[in-house]
């Protein structure tokens, strides 16, 4: 789930205009300040994949018992703790690394991507072609984000107001209902009322990938550089 630890090009217009934004800085500003000074930021970015790995495990298992969703659960509470805070308690100690941080955050978050939509693939409720067209999508709009911050200055970290903290409260809700509906409710040719949702959001990524490479493209034309 995409976040800046800190910036590569200076200088950098972050935007955020996600719905949970300032309630999230809010937290984190007081989580900055009481963690021990051996939390570091390189072992909060090691806790967000180890988040993801249990994410992953807990999808994988559930064709076993549905029980296992849960793992899920508590793999999303860790991912965020270790995703979100990384960059945060950089900035907050003053010991940030720009180009470490920037290369080593974004390419936690691909395979972080990737366990937790390939896990999701994985379980019975999702179909794995679906899953991965939707991890597609996401790494699309990932792909225009990171190229967008080099050539406008400009970091966009949410869509239709949502970022990746909305987006994890998403992806749990839809990991209760598993836990309460079987895995083919909603069949419709093949489909089952999770493939269709999850199918739903990856074509929403790849349109948005579209619209805001065709806005980018535009402005870029228009100062000619």
């Amino acid at each position: 789930m995409s976040k800046p630890n800190s910036d590569v090009q200076q200088p950098v217009n972050r935007i955020q205009q996600n719905v949970l934004a300032a309630s999230e800085r809010r937290l984190i500003n007081w989580i900055c300040p009481r963690l021990p000074a051996w939390v570091t930021p390189d072992l909060l970015t090691l806790i967000g994949v180890i988040g993801a790995v249990i994410i992953f495990a807990g999808y994988a298992l559930s064709g076993f018992s549905r029980d296992w969703l849960w793992l899920c659960i508590v793999g999303y509470s860790v991912q965020w703790f270790g995703d979100s805070l990384d960059g945060s308690i950089a900035r907050f100690r003053k010991i940030e690394r720009p180009k470490f941080g920037y290369f080593i955050d974004h390419s936690c978050d691909g395979l972080t991507l990737l366990l937790i939509l390939g896990g999701i693939g994985l379980s019975p409720w999702v179909r794995s072609d679906v899953a991965l067209f939707t991890l597609a999508g996401y790494l699309l709009l990932s792909i225009h984000a990171f190229l967008s911050t080099h050539v406008t200055g400009e970091f966009k970290l949410s869509y239709l107001a949502a970022g990746p903290t909305e987006l994890r409260f998403v992806l749990i809700a839809m990991t209760l209902l598993m836990m309460a509906l079987p895995h083919n409710a909603g069949m419709t040719s093949g489909l089952s009322g999770f493939d269709m949702f999850v199918g739903i959001v990856g074509v929403v990524f790849v349109v948005l990938f579209v619209i805001q490479t065709l806005v980018t493209a535009k402005k870029l034309a228009a100062i000619k550089e």
